[in-house]
């Protein structure tokens, strides 16, 4: 197992190298593209793109400015914003990320509880008229965009009913969880109530089908001869099988939110994350800051995908050998 764990963060190394290597060249060496122009404004004489291109290491060869780049990046921590003069990428990164861990967190938590009580009622309601009901529900959630959510829940809240029915609601932004945990949680509850809706309804109809699945299989049968409920063989065992492969989409779906997938929420509902980060860098074509956040996302996929894999090879034996 340690040689398994020991040769899947290598392959994640190898992977996170290829994208950094893959983004570089996307953000600096594509046909057209000049950051040194971007940098120094639409005007600039050719004296002065040259001072730009020699002070931000342009004029180098393409490794020797990608080993640069890394070492700005991910060792010294120092590389600045070409918009934003001064302002270092790794603190603005360091600092958006709890804001997305808040959101992402509680949303998770959200979906997971909604997701399993949804798909487990609508497999043992099977056939019943609950059953497509409870998945028309999940079929709406996922139907409905994150953007389109948002605005009409801000909307709703800010302005047609805020001063009668929403009144306790905060304008959008976001509140530091120690500096006031109430607003904290005030801020972050439309916001979590949102993202949680599009996954709950995923997660509820992959869980129904694995547990209808699951019924079906020989062990529950034993079961039931044995003279087990309904409810135990249920819970106990068709809904605990079935949550295996719940767990590996979770994983992949967190991995992706905490990297900015959740770009959509952050932006309607103001809050500073990577998502919103990275959303203000791309409207400034802020190379750096792109590069930090793609980079930054990256890790926590590959991360994802490396936990999951090992996870399952606890599981499953043999999946060590795959």
């Amino acid at each position: 197992m340690l040689r398994f764990i020991v040769k899947r963060f290598a392959s994640a190394l190898l992977v996170m190298f290829a994208i950094s290597v893959l983004v570089f060249l996307i953000f600096f060496a594509t046909p057209g593209v000049d950051p040194a122009a971007r940098i120094a404004g639409r005007n600039a004489d050719p004296a002065t793109l040259a001072q730009v291109r020699h002070s931000f290491g342009l004029d180098r060869p393409m490794p020797i400015r990608y080993l640069l780049m890394m070492r700005h990046l991910l060792i010294d921590r120092d590389l600045e914003s070409f918009v934003n003069r001064g302002s270092r990428v790794i603190p603005q990164i360091v600092q958006a990320t709890p804001v997305t861990l808040s959101l992402v967190i509680g949303a998770a938590l959200i979906w997971m509880a909604a997701g399993i009580i949804m798909g487990t009622a609508a497999a043992a309601l099977r056939g019943k008229a609950a059953d497509p009901l409870i998945m028309l529900v999940g079929v709406v959630g996922v139907s409905l965009p994150a953007y389109w959510l948002g605005e009409v829940v801000n909307l709703i809240t800010q302005k047609q009913l805020h001063s009668s029915v929403f009144s306790w609601v905060p304008p959008p932004g976001y509140v530091d969880l120690s500096h006031d945990p109430g607003q904290w949680a005030l801020h972050l509850l439309f916001p979590w109530l949102t993202l949680a809706l599009l996954y709950a309804g995923i997660y509820a109809r992959l869980l129904r089908g694995e547990v209808v699945s699951a019924l079906n299989e020989d062990y529950v049968r034993t079961a039931r001869a044995k003279g087990l409920s309904e409810r135990r063989i249920l819970i106990r065992h068709a809904l605990r099988c079935s949550l295996i492969p719940i767990v590996s989409l979770f994983g992949l779906d967190f991995g992706a939110l905490v990297g900015g997938a959740a770009l959509l929420t952050e932006v309607v509902f103001g809050l500073p994350g990577i998502g919103k980060l990275t959303f203000d860098a791309l409207q400034n074509l802020d190379l750096p800051v792109i590069m930090g956040t793609v980079l930054y996302a990256a890790f926590f996929v590959v991360l994802a995908n490396a936990l999951v894999d090992i996870l399952y090879a606890r599981l499953d034996p043999r999946a060590r050998h795959a």
